[in-house]
């Protein structure tokens, strides 16, 4: 896979260092002279210095090859123009952008840059969903933040105990997917039953949370 990261910083380097070790061909875009010699010294990459913003740098560096665009700077703007003149003007297939400003999502996504990630929404999601039971032990946005995965470990007072996953009344939207009792993993089906110290992993969106707490735990 052909990949073009425009940003410089810790996190590009990184993220380069990393998908070049998978085996990967890596375009990095930097506006900073001084950052940019510092890549090319210490990455096998091709390192462009310049403003992915300015579609004659792009075509300069050959993003029409590209499968893949991230946009990685501090500035959302940015990060959103370069992504639209990749799909736009070069027809790139897939861009991602980060968000600095949780805020900005929505107007990224109405415009088209649809794949994108914000540090500080899934570090409020999680804090916010953590405080809500101490009972959590893992707990991961995914698909973009619309779902959350959990692993909770039930209480010997859980509403849940000899109870059949089929009658607990989770909400549309979740679902369990594992429980880990004794070291043995169970693939559940609707008549599983458990017991006082299983770790059972859902899945569930933000709007079934509190019901499938109250259906675990008897929090809200």
């Amino acid at each position: 896979m052909r990949v073009f990261i425009f940003g410089g910083g810790k996190l590009s380097y990184f993220l380069a260092r990393s998908l070049i070790s998978k085996g990967h061909s890596v375009t990095m875009i930097a506006r900073d002279a001084n950052e940019c010699r510092w890549f090319a010294r210490r990455l096998k990459a091709t390192v462009v210095n310049g403003d992915a913003t300015v579609p004659k740098v792009l075509q300069e560096a050959e993003v029409s090859d590209a499968d893949l665009l991230l946009a990685l700077t501090p500035n959302d703007e940015d990060n959103l123009v370069a992504c639209q003149i990749a799909q736009r003007e070069f027809r790139v297939a897939s861009v991602f952008a980060i968000v600095n400003d949780p805020e900005n999502e929505e107007v990224f996504h109405r415009l088209g840059v649809t794949s994108t990630f914000s540090t500080t929404s899934m570090i409020t999601s999680l804090i916010e969903q953590r405080a809500q039971v101490d009972t959590i032990t893992n707990l991961a946005p995914i698909a973009d933040g619309r779902l959350s995965l959990a692993e909770m470990r039930l209480e010997a007072d859980s509403p849940a105990i000899d109870c059949p996953l089929r009658d607990l009344g989770l909400p549309p939207g979740s679902l369990v997917i594992s429980v880990v009792r004794n070291d043995t993993v169970i693939v559940p089906n609707g008549g599983t039953t458990f017991q006082a110290n299983d770790l059972v992993a859902f899945v569930v969106d933000p709007a079934g949370y509190p019901a499938v707490l109250k259906s675990l735990t008897a929090k809200k």
